[in-house]
């Protein structure tokens, strides 16, 4: 009798560590996919990321170009307007337009400058944010 359940026992013990076994494998696979989709989503992730921050550089680019284009025509209307002043006897509304002119250049200079700055901030963000 001693043996009979000694041999039960040691059965019931070998059938747990078999089952044991088997569970931990089970969970093994299971985290072993659920990892491998988490590296999935964290790529498409990243590459969503970059996507938005390309399109906001490409913005912020469109309106740095706008504005310098906005600047180089004043400085080219200045520079008729010099030349114009030269050749033709000043006169008080060819004047107070190349004055307007001069303040709009200044205030467009300005306005690109801080774009310039904007930009340099907004790459910036993107770079740490894409680390």
């Amino acid at each position: 009798m001693g043996r009979n359940k000694r041999r039960q026992i040691l059965i019931a013990l070998g059938l747990v560590m078999f089952l044991g076994i088997a569970v931990y494998l089970r969970l093994w696979t299971i985290d072993y996919r659920i990892s491998s989709n988490d590296s999935d989503l964290l790529r498409r992730q990243f590459d969503l990321a970059n996507q938005e921050a390309m399109d906001e550089s490409a913005e912020w680019r469109k309106r740095f170009d706008l504005e310098f284009e906005k600047s180089a025509k004043c400085s080219r209307e200045l520079d008729k307007i010099k030349k114009s002043t030269g050749e033709i006897e000043a006169s008080s509304v060819l004047n107070r337009k190349m004055e307007m002119l001069q303040k709009e250049n200044m205030d467009l200079l300005e306005r690109v400058e801080s774009l310039k700055q904007e930009l340099e901030a907004e790459k910036l963000k993107c770079s740490m944010r894409n680390m």
